[in-house]
């Protein structure tokens, strides 16, 4: 009887385990901005906000897309094409400023997050 509930809790062990992983990867590729702290930080105009939204709301996308990407390399060119894409369509909403800050925020972001493996 011992034995089994031994099995039973290795068993319990490495399956909360295996999930565990896949969940932590899972929000390593979630992309959430808080717009809030975006303003406050960028000291947005009400008619940039809705530039910044929408480049925000497509750099999100993009990157889902990049982390269902089975192939390595694959997934490194969207990544890089996301951010590319991200970063031209924030120059077009952004004044010289903004842009220099949120241009630094983004690579610390990206650095924190470990996508800057894939923009080597």
């Amino acid at each position: 009887m011992k034995r089994i509930a031994l099995l039973f809790a290795a068993t319990l062990l490495v399956v909360s385990t295996g999930f565990a992983g896949e969940r932590t990867n899972a929000e390593t590729w979630t992309w959430s901005v808080n717009a809030g702290r975006l303003t406050h930080c960028l000291e947005l105009s009400s008619s940039q906000y809705d530039d910044v939204a929408m480049a925000c709301e497509y750099f999100s996308n993009k990157l889902l897309k990049a982390a269902r990407s089975k192939d390595e390399s694959s997934r490194s060119t969207l990544v890089r094409k996301a951010v590319m894409g991200n970063l031209k369509l924030m120059k077009s909403a952004l004044d010289k400023e903004q842009y220099r800050k949120y241009v630094t925020l983004l690579n610390l972001t990206l650095h924190n997050k470990g996508f800057d493996v894939y923009l080597d």
